[in-house]
């Protein structure tokens, strides 16, 4: 009896595996492997003091949390720009965030800044993004070296869309709301969020590139949808022909995505199409895909078209990076979270930043050379 009952056991265990199994198609990237003994890579740090120009007064800017990272290379290394809460409030979004910045040679062990690098000031800003802050930041560069952040300027009444520009990743210039001037305005006092820039790999280097003639971005929260710019820095948002903004994707009834599909890091323009990284919100009730928590944030995978940046061609039915580790479901999320903001071409690799339930930073690796399955489903 006992024989027959562990060749029982072999086999179910054998089928599970194989249920469980996520093999991504051709146009994905991944599956990337978080490496053994880092994560998470950055957390909360109570020693750190700054200056803060709105208070006059000492704050530590980075003693709560530090998650929702964005990424990039500069001189032979990766640099993170994450964000930070002090405690100056009681719950996520109430607090001040601030950008720190983190650099490392490995993409795995880093040494951090004091100080923000970015930050509410008394500046041009400061009616956008006091007293919430600077959040959520995803980076890119152009191929003479100009980086540029779009990020969530957050005065704890709208959240925008902003930008900022910088030579070294340390020193950054405001632009303000990347819609404040199309359509006269229409669209600058709703609410804009997670804005990913195409990309592609070129002579080994991940850079901003022209579509069509034009700079394009994918953007949104609940919904993705499209914009254009010709300088980086002021953005026409795609609209259909009533004039509302063109939805490009949205979250699907029974799946892991089925309350938000929100954009990750920057796009990047493959040789099947142009891949975005997003992060699909579970649905709590009804609406959600069962086999993972309600509120979960997994990160799922869209391919759209390469001449036609809004024609979506295929997207994935389960995430290909979940929450599993304890410090991905233990913080002041919960449910769990991955949240992808973060992703640099490194030494023939991809390293993605991801937030861990909205609390610490970790880093995922794949390697085009050694392809692995995704998470398991």
């Amino acid at each position: 009896m006992t024989k027959y009952f562990l060749l029982f056991s072999f086999v179910f265990s054998l089928n599970t595996s194989a249920q469980n199994k996520n093999v991504l198609p051709g146009w994905a990237l991944g599956g990337f492997v978080r490496p053994a003994g880092v994560n998470p890579v950055i957390s909360a740090d109570s020693t750190t003091t700054f200056p803060d120009p709105m208070t006059n007064a000492p704050v530590q800017w980075e003693t709560n949390d530090t998650f929702n990272p964005g990424a990039a290379v500069r001189d032979g290394k990766i640099v993170v720009l994450y964000r930070s809460e002090d405690k100056s409030g009681i719950k996520i979004g109430r607090r001040t965030s601030r950008l720190g910045y983190a650099i490392s040679a490995d993409g795995q062990h880093f040494t951090r800044k004091t100080e923000p690098v970015l930050y509410p000031a008394d500046d041009d800003q400061k009616e956008y993004e006091w007293p919430g802050g600077c959040e959520d930041p995803r980076i890119a560069v152009t191929e003479d070296g100009t980086y540029v952040m779009l990020y969530t300027q957050w005065n704890r009444k709208v959240p925008r869309l902003g930008v900022a520009t910088s030579k070294d990743l340390e020193h950054w210039t405001k632009h303000g709301p990347i819609f404040q001037d199309a359509y006269e305005g229409k669209f600058l006092n709703m609410a804009t969020k997670s804005a990913s820039i195409l990309t592609q790999v070129k002579k080994d280097k991940q850079v901003i590139v022209k579509l069509n003639g034009k700079y394009f971005m994918y953007w949104g929260e609940r919904h993705v949808y499209g914009a254009t710019s010709t300088n980086l820095l002021d953005w026409t948002p795609l609209v259909d022909a009533q004039g509302a903004l063109l939805k490009l994707a949205s979250p699907r009834n029974g799946f892991f995505d089925s309350d938000m599909t929100e954009c990750g890091p920057p796009a990047v323009m493959t040789k099947e199409g142009i891949v975005l990284l997003y992060n699909g919100r579970n649905n709590p009730g009804e609406r959600g895909d069962k086999r993972y928590n309600g509120g979960a944030y997994c990160a799922g995978q869209m391919l759209f078209d390469k001449t036609d940046p809004t024609k979506l061609l295929a997207r994935l039915d389960v995430p290909f990076f979940k929450p599993m580790e304890p410090f991905e479901k233990s913080g002041q999320y919960q449910n769990g979270t991955v949240f992808i903001e973060g992703m640099a071409w490194f030494k023939g690799k991809w390293f993605l930043y991801y937030g861990c339930a909205d609390s610490r930073v970790g880093v995922a690796i794949y390697d085009p050379a050694k392809p692995v399955d995704a998470d398991p489903i």
